[in-house]
């Protein structure tokens, strides 16, 4: 994104007044997206801050689970050091789909034809006089 592109829009990237309110702070990590993680100052309850600055769009389902648990002060160090390595058979984490051709449509959906499996048989409708 360049800066004149997105000076003033917050849904495309960080604006000019994130960044320099991440001046003086520690970049720590990026996970696999692209997303850069930032942690510096002090909140309320004196927990350190933390920030992400997104690679593309502005959509929180795009954060892994590792870096969301740091995010949110579940864990304290960064989740390369604090975590184990992953398990061979663990799945990548995949963004919220919704509004997008990959989404998912059950076979009911509208989207693929309307059409669902015909009832077995095995439901009885309910009847007041029953």
């Amino acid at each position: 994104m360049g800066i004149n592109l997105n000076p003033f829009t917050w849904w495309n990237g960080a604006t000019i007044g994130t960044w320099f309110g991440l001046r003086g702070k520690t970049s720590v990590g990026e996970d696999a997206l692209g997303n850069v993680y930032y942690q510096g100052g002090r909140d309320t309850a004196g927990n350190p801050r933390r920030w992400v600055i997104y690679s593309g769009s502005n959509d929180a389902s795009r954060i892994s689970p590792e870096w969301f648990g740091w995010l949110h002060h579940q864990i304290d160090d960064v989740p390369d050091r604090a975590l184990p390595p992953a398990k061979p058979w663990v799945k990548p984490a995949v963004p919220n789909m919704t509004g997008t051709p990959l989404a998912y449509r059950p076979s009911g959906a509208l989207e693929k034809g309307g059409k669902r499996a015909s009832a077995t048989g095995d439901y009885e409708a309910w009847t007041p006089d029953a």
